[in-house]
């Protein structure tokens, strides 16, 4: 647990007591805090007192006793409306944090000798995968790491600070939208594209709270293959921050045979002059090939090359040399649930991408293969599958699930597909038909969509496709 200074003796409003609010609670009581803590759940306020932390009906407070609010990320700051409690924190001037703010002071309360390093990485896409890449990168090279965040393990419930460590945290925009002194040696976006724009009141809000980890930053690690990320990278520049770019190509070419480029070329921040690359499955640079991902197992397609590109700049600014960074990237085990090879059954394998809840990040995993038997649905998001009709020549076939079957089944076509409706007879349906072409073939779950119609999370959906998989005899894989 990582204590909370600041508050010490002093009474602070904790609303929203699922993982990151009671960690937080946690971690103000180490620091000496007398947090005061409120739910809408009963039963999560029966945990809170059984832990013997102060619980009180915050809509009747004396909010004028408080140092802070600390909210749960769950809960709107601004959009659609305010939560109450936000309501009744500003009119009794009490400011409103999250569990990264509190940890990013915690992280300032230390003596600068002994501040470890700290990597924030958001993003619509792709953030969680280049979480774990760099953690494990970080930790093949001997680095004492903690990953947490919005990933895993909530940030304040990681291992307390240690001079040398690098804390790796994934962050979401809500989180975001708490922060004021949150600063990354490295900050990384991976890509913006539509997604919770209920919650930040259109594109522009989202695009802001994602932007918010960049505000006080060493380094700037920019995707810019939206315009998004283009503008915010050349703002950035503008203002005088280190930025770097990280782009992906769909086109490759001949490239230049020299060697990596090292440290020395770049003194002060390891930035080169442009964007960094991912060129099908090399970074490149100045048309000077840095890696060859060819032999990465657990990262397919160029949205991963995208996310190795983010790990080796990320690992590189922090001291990391680059054979030992090329050497954490080819051994990459990969993440459950992203991109996830499960099992194979005959020539077909089985690619578990649960985790793609939305169009955007179904693209990247249609886009890496030249065929598949795809499986979709779910709670359909804004646009459904509209953004994804230049790939559907791609799907031999689709098995469609959950409320957006019919839906999706519209918007298909003239592509073959069929109404599964639950992910078993799914499964059972696309192996059959993929085994019957004889070929080596891909079923893939990549839903673009949410899970909540039928499942608590995208987590469950994917344990059910490996659990429906392995019940057709499947043998079982490692992450792939």
């Amino acid at each position: 647990m990582i204590p909370v200074p600041g508050f010490e003796g002093r009474r602070v409003a904790v609303f929203g007591l699922g993982r990151s609010g009671l960690t937080a609670a946690r971690a103000l009581k180490a620091g000496g805090a007398l947090p005061v803590l409120w739910d809408d759940s009963v039963s999560s306020r029966m945990q809170a007192e059984a832990e013997g932390f102060a619980v009180e009906d915050l809509t009747s407070a004396d909010w004028s006793g408080f140092a802070a609010l600390v909210l749960s990320p769950g809960a709107p700051l601004t959009h659609p409306k305010p939560h109450w409690t936000v309501g009744k924190a500003k009119a009794a001037g009490v400011e409103v944090v999250g569990d990264i703010e509190l940890f990013a002071r915690a992280i300032a309360a230390l003596p600068e000798g002994k501040r470890p390093a700290v990597v924030g990485i958001t993003g619509t896409n792709g953030k969680s995968t280049t979480t774990a890449l760099i953690g494990w990168v970080l930790k093949q090279a001997g680095e004492v790491v903690h990953i947490g965040g919005n990933i895993g393990i909530g940030v304040l419930a990681l291992p307390a600070p240690t001079p040398g460590a690098v804390y790796v945290i994934e962050v979401s925009s809500y989180q975001l939208d708490l922060t004021t002194t949150f600063s990354p040696t490295v900050a990384i976006l991976t890509n913006v594209s539509p997604d919770h724009l209920e919650r930040h009141g259109g594109m522009e809000g989202y695009v802001a709270a994602k932007a918010r980890i960049f505000t006080n930053a060493w380094v700037s690690l920019v995707g810019v293959d939206d315009s998004w990320g283009r503008d915010l990278a050349s703002s950035l520049r503008a203002a005088g921050r280190t930025v770097g770019e990280v782009e992906t190509s769909e086109h490759e070419h001949e490239l230049h045979p020299r060697g990596p480029l090292h440290h020395e070329d770049h003194p002060r921040h390891w930035i080169p002059n442009g964007p960094v690359t991912a060129m099908g499955r090399k970074l490149v640079f100045d048309e000077i090939e840095m890696v060859d991902l060819t032999s990465a197992r657990s990262l397919p397609g160029r949205h991963n090359a995208q996310n190795a590109a983010f790990a080796y700049l990320a690992a590189r600014n922090l001291g990391i040399d680059h054979d030992a960074v090329v050497q954490g990237l080819l051994t990459f085990p990969g993440l459950a649930h992203r991109m996830e090879e499960v099992g194979r059954l005959g020539r077909v394998r089985f690619i578990n991408d649960s985790k793609a809840t939305n169009a955007d990040a179904a693209r990247q995993a249609l886009s890496s293969y030249e065929r598949s038997f795809w499986i979709a649905g779910g709670r359909a998001k804004a646009g459904g599958i509209d953004d994804l009709e230049d790939l559907f020549p791609r799907v031999v076939e689709a098995f469609l699930i959950g409320e957006a079957a019919g839906p999706f089944a519209a918007r298909l076509g003239d592509t073959p597909h069929r109404i599964s409706g639950d992910m078993a007879s799914a499964v059972k349906a696309a192996a059959e038909a993929a085994a019957a072409t004889g070929r080596e073939e891909v079923v893939l779950l990549s839903p673009a969509a949410a899970s909540f119609d039928q499942y608590p999370d995208f987590e469950a959906r994917g344990e059910a496709f490996r659990a429906a998989v392995l019940n057709l005899g499947a043998t079982p894989s490692g992450h792939g």
